[in-house]
């Protein structure tokens, strides 16, 4: 599933318009998100490039933040550039695809 297919089935589960959601959604300038831009997000014209925006959708659609990150191919930002060393993030790494796998 796609991050746009996550957002949409989201969005009519809560019976909202993409009107509705969009006016939902602030943006990191205090603005709400155009109708046009949602639309774009929801047909995987464009990807919400900031961890504010994946936050909104979180907060306003009630979705993990984790869930979005994935689904839009992102790490979280708790986790970008942390110096772990790299036998650490093999290791996380492999205990996600083994989630995943469910193994």
């Amino acid at each position: 599933m796609s991050l746009g297919q996550v957002v949409s089935d989201a969005r009519k589960k809560a019976r909202l318009s993409q009107k509705e959601l969009a006016a939902a959604i602030v943006k990191e300038d205090g603005e709400p998100m155009s109708p046009q831009y949602l639309n774009d997000i929801e047909h995987d014209r464009r990807t919400p490039t900031s961890d504010h925006l994946i936050g909104e959708f979180a907060r306003v659609l009630g979705i993990p933040k984790e869930v979005l990150y994935y689904e839009a191919g992102q790490l979280p930002e708790d986790t970008r550039g942390a110096n772990v060393g790299e036998e650490r993030v093999l290791a996380a790494y492999k205990a996600f695809r083994r989630t995943l796998q469910g193994k």
